[in-house]
């Protein structure tokens, strides 16, 4: 029997149909469903569920008590904070269930969603945004933002590194930036 290049804990669940990349770790007493495709070198905490056909991308790394619904793709290198919740259907109802249409949402390369923070769906989180603990986004998130509050609300610029950006558009870390139209590129 050949031996697995990820790391499962005993724990945990992963059901028949899934894909798991090199170095990848989940943790405990958590769910990866059918279909789900979870790339390399990922981390998924304690109780982490992955809804059907979710799809993770390399280096992810999402925290204790997260549930990545249907609908729901991360991209590379995202970082999703303790007990962060994603929505996978604007208008949920017990008795008129939605058999499987599900609002798509994408959390773009590099993005960080705070603890706590709640992404609605059909919204995407721009590459390396972030979002600020106990944020609620409910609309699409730009390149860079950072967004805080109920509802979010954009409070300025981040470095692809975290670091807030003043308005020099110059991180210390050596990245420049610069701003046209209200969006955001490196130099």
């Amino acid at each position: 029997m050949q031996e697995k290049e990820y790391y499962v804990h005993p724990s945990s669940y992963v059901d028949e149909g899934v894909t798991i990349g090199k170095g990848t770790k989940i943790w405990h007493f958590s769910h990866v469903q059918k279909g789900a495709v979870i790339g390399r070198d990922c981390s998924l905490g304690q109780n982490v569920n992955v809804g059907n056909n979710v799809r993770i991308g390399n280096g992810v790394r999402i925290q204790n008590n997260v549930s990545v619904y249907e609908g729901v793709e991360l991209e590379d290198n995202v970082f999703c904070g303790p007990s962060c919740v994603f929505t996978n259907v604007n208008t949920p109802r017990a008795h008129f269930p939605v058999h499987g249409v599900y609002a798509k949402t994408v959390i773009r390369e590099g993005a960080s969603l705070g603890a706590n923070c709640t992404v609605v769906c059909g919204h995407d989180v721009g590459r390396s945004a972030l979002i600020a603990a106990g944020a609620v986004v409910t609309k699409d998130v730009k390149d860079y933002a950072l967004m805080a509050g109920v509802p979010a609300r954009q409070i300025g610029w981040v470095c692809e590194c975290g670091k807030k950006l003043d308005g020099s558009l110059k991180c210390p870390c050596g990245r420049e930036y610069l701003l046209q139209d209200d969006v955001l590129r490196k130099k």
